[in-house]
């Protein structure tokens, strides 16, 4: 809960010093960070595969959003230390999910003993840092038109079913599969809010941005291609099992392969 609350408020914080695409390149670090951690706690094994998949995603965001970003040390260490922290967050998030005996499989229930622990992790930063600035705010606290305060509270109101919606089918998909697999599906995210930055804000992107974003698109395809491949593999495996458990198939299976 205190990593995933530092990561969010680390990651908010660095928005008043640093751009969307900065911003984006630098937080893709977290796969790294990720895989780092899930080696260590033995959530996943070292192979080839895996690691080119990492290296071509975070190789590609590099690319995707390099020389069209501008720089500030205290915003990069910030989305840095955010990276780091949901590293630690979803590795520990998805022993906590696939652990039968704690019965927390449910994303509600996770979420249920999570949040209120995310809000005392978070209170005492929002106390030093905004509780002063938000307190003699115009457009809450001290507001003079009703028409202000509404438009605010119902930005707060759809922002918080977003996060609620967002929080939900993150901890379903790592109950279900992996925390590194959830961060490569996020890349499509990534993904998105640069092609809108271009948009929206105007950012201009080069060739090498461009190629960076094909190889972002191949190491996710070549992470679905092998998910895909193992799936088969483990279905297969446990079929062998049950048949080979099982004296009356296994006899059938026999006089079937004689058949043919």
């Amino acid at each position: 809960a205190l990593s995933t609350s530092l990561d969010i408020g680390l990651s908010n914080w660095s928005f008043l010093y640093v751009t969307v695409s900065l911003y984006t390149m630098t937080k893709s670090s977290a796969v790294l960070f990720i895989l780092l951690f899930s080696l260590l706690f033995k959530l996943e094994e070292v192979r080839v595969a895996l690691v080119l998949v990492v290296l071509l995603i975070a190789g590609g965001l590099f690319m995707f959003t390099y020389k069209s970003t501008q720089f500030n040390t205290q915003g990069f260490m910030l989305v840095l230390c955010a990276s780091f922290l949901g590293g630690i967050r979803w590795t520990l998030t998805q022993i906590l999910m696939q652990k039968a005996e704690l019965g927390l499989q449910n994303p509600i229930d996770t979420m249920f003993h999570l949040q209120p622990l995310m809000f005392l992790g978070l209170f005492p930063l929002f106390a030093v840092f905004e509780g002063l600035p938000l307190s003699v705010s115009e457009k809450l606290f001290r507001f003079h038109e009703a028409g202000v305060l509404f438009s605010l509270m119902g930005k707060l109101f759809l922002g918080g079913i977003l996060a609620f919606g967002l929080g939900f089918s993150e901890f379903l998909l790592v109950s279900r599969t992996s925390s590194l697999t959830l961060s490569i599906a996020g890349i499509f995210k990534e993904i998105c809010i640069l092609l809108l930055a271009t948009r929206v804000l105007g950012d201009h992107l080069s060739l090498l941005n461009w190629l960076g974003f094909a190889v972002c698109l191949s190491g996710i395809s070549l992470h679905i291609i092998l998910k895909v491949l193992n799936s088969k593999g483990e279905k297969a495996l446990k079929l062998h099992k049950e048949a080979s458990s099982n004296p009356d198939l296994e006899l059938l299976l026999r006089h079937t392969e004689c058949g043919e």
